[in-house]
Order: structure tokens, then C-alpha cells, then sequence
């Protein structure tokens, strides 16, 4: 497996999730920078099927070169987002450091037998999606100068809203299999649950919800480098089936800051499954694949 967290069995009934993520702005705002790094970090807990409990601040800072303003704003939005999660600050650590970087080291409990991990997907179940994809290639129109601020809003809408909807969602259900979506894209981090899970994930490429814009920056050349590195990552085990749509497919291995979830759950639970995404807010609940038996550790993408 490849989880983003580990999971520690500290009693038969409980279990602790511990997990940390940074990295360096990607927006100008220092607040929404904040929350963004915040849900991303929280996001893993969420993927396990757990609850945050706790968090820390991990923080660099360019002492004398930047205003100490930035770093409360940054931190200020990191602590309502952690509120948000109905989890507790609890400190952190911060550096002088010539690149300015941010992010959390975050604690959270589930019950041991109700871990939820990228090993879970089983033939024949759906897959679907709970945040559009999109936010690589916007960050990238955005230190172009090509992004206009309709496009921004919806990127911001997308990182800062948190994973928790879909989390509670996937409790309530006893959902087996999961993985947020981030740095490796969708493909990338479909690979790695088709390879812990043993089986051959589809994607469905004309089912994939994409914030809206992000296409037309993408036919204007707004793909960020980590795109084809993603697609590198899965060419040698991945299948196109004829007539799928090349500026999609460079969309469909877009690295995201806080993506969404990749749930796989039995198709006959597809339908309470998205009507509890709804119900607890989540941005959309999109199926978009299926599970097959194999081969073992293998994609395949279809139109």
C-alpha cells in the first residue's frame, strides 16, 4: 500500500492516525493559503476513515525579508480551517527559511477495524469522485497572468473546502477503499490503488468533473510539468482505448492541492453512497469508473 498516513492500533477499539503535509504558496492570499494547506493536510485523516483530533503548525518563514503580517494571516486561516474539522491546535515549529512554506502535522482516531486505506477497492465496485480536477493547471495559468478571477474563486472553493463531507460519508457506509486525490493526479493515485488493491481500475474520461475554465487553460498550454511526469508514472501499465480526448487525459494526471476523494464502493451502494455526499455538502459526487478483476495493478482509461 501507499497510504498517505499511518494508522497505530492503540487499543481493540481505537486506533491513531497520524499524518503531515507542507508546502509552498500557491496563492497570493496568505489566509486562503492557509486554509488551503490545512484541508490538504486534514485530508488524509478523512481518507482513513478518521476523525481529526489534533494538529501542529509546520511552518518556514523568511525571517527580515517578509512581513510577520503574512505569517499571522497564514496561520490565522490554517486555525479556522482546523476548527472547522472540529479538531484543536495544539502548537508547532517554525524555521527561518528563504522559502516560505506552511502546512500541519495532524493526529486523528477511527476504530481499528474500520481503517479505510487504497487496498480496499474490490472487482466489480464503482468509482466515484468527489472534488473536480483542475487546480494544477490553474495555479499554473495563474503565474502566467492567464487566470482570470471566476477561475481563481472556483480553484479557492475547491482547496479550501474540506474532505470531511466525504469522510463521513464513506463511515456511514463502511466503505473498504479510498485514496484523496493529490500530487500524483487522479491516474497516479488510481495506480496505486489498483496495485495495493490487486486489481485494474477503468476511468471513464468523459464522466470526470473539471472546475470550470480549466479546459480552455489547458488547450492554451497551462500544463504544469508535474502532469507529464504523472503520465509517465502510469504509461507502462495504462491502456487508452480509442477516441480518448489527449487535452483530457493531460487533465485527467493534473497534480491537485486538497483534491477530492477516490471512493470504490459495490454498485449496490453507489446510490445511498452519493446521496449521503450530497447531504453532508460535499462539491460533487461524480461516478466515474469502475473495478475490474484485472490485470492486477493496471488502468485503463475509455472515452
Amino acid at each position: 500500500m501507499a497510504d498517505d498516513a499511518a494508522v497505530i492500533r492503540l487499543t481493540s477499539e481505537l486506533a491513531l492516525i497520524q499524518t503531515v503535509d507542507f508546502f509552498t504558496p500557491i496563492l497570493d492570499d496568505p489566509y486562503l493559503f492557509g486554509q488551503a494547506a490545512a484541508a490538504n493536510a486534514l485530508s488524509d485523516v478523512y481518507a482513513m476513515g478518521g476523525r481529526p483530533l489534533c494538529a501542529l503548525n509546520i511552518v518556514g518563514f523568511p525571517v527580515g525579508r517578509m512581513d510577520f503580517e503574512v505569517l499571522g494571516r497564514i496561520m490565522r486561516g490554517g486555525q479556522e480551517k482546523v476548527a472547522e474539522a472540529g479538531a484543536i491546535l495544539v502548537g508547532g515549529h517554525s524555521i527561518d527559511d528563504p522559502v516560505l512554506k506552511y502546512g500541519l502535522a495532524v493526529s486523528g482516531l477511527v476504530h481499528p477495524d474500520r481503517v479505510i486505506t487504497n487496498a480496499g477497492a474490490r472487482a466489480g465496485d464503482v468509482l466515484v469522485l468527489t472534488k473536480p480536477l483542475g487546480t494544477g493547471v490553474i495555479a499554473t495559468a495563474i503565474k502566467g497572468g492567464l487566470a482570470d478571477a471566476t477561475v481563481v474563486d472556483r480553484m479557492v472553493e475547491v482547496m479550501t473546502a474540506l474532505n470531511r463531507p466525504a469522510g463521513e460519508a464513506m463511515t456511514e457506509l463502511g466503505v473498504l477503499g479510498a485514496t484523496d486525490v493529490t500530487g500524483f493526479g487522479l491516474l497516479g493515485h488510481a495506480l496505486e490503488m489498483a496495485r495495493a488493491s490487486r486489481v485494474r481500475l477503468v476511468i471513464e474520461a468523459g464522466r470526470v468533473p473539471f472546475i470550470e475554465g480549466v479546459a480552455e487553460l489547458a488547450a492554451m498550454g497551462m500544463i504544469p510539468a508535474g502532469t507529464y511526469k504523472n503520465r509517465d508514472f502510469c504509461k507502462h501499465v495504462m491502456s487508452l482505448a480509442p477516441g480518448v480526448d489527449p487535452l483530457r487525459l493531460d487533465l485527467l494526471a493534473d497534480a491537485q492541492t486538497s483534491g477530492g476523494m477516490l471512493i470504490s464502493i459495490a454498485a449496490n451502494e453507489l446510490e445511498p453512497l452519493v446521496e449521503r455526499l450530497t447531504g453532508h455538502g460535499a462539491i460533487c459526487a461524480n461516478p466515474i469508473g469502475r473495478v475490474e478483476a484485472g490485470p492486477p495493478g493496471t488502468l485503463a482509461v475509455e472515452p
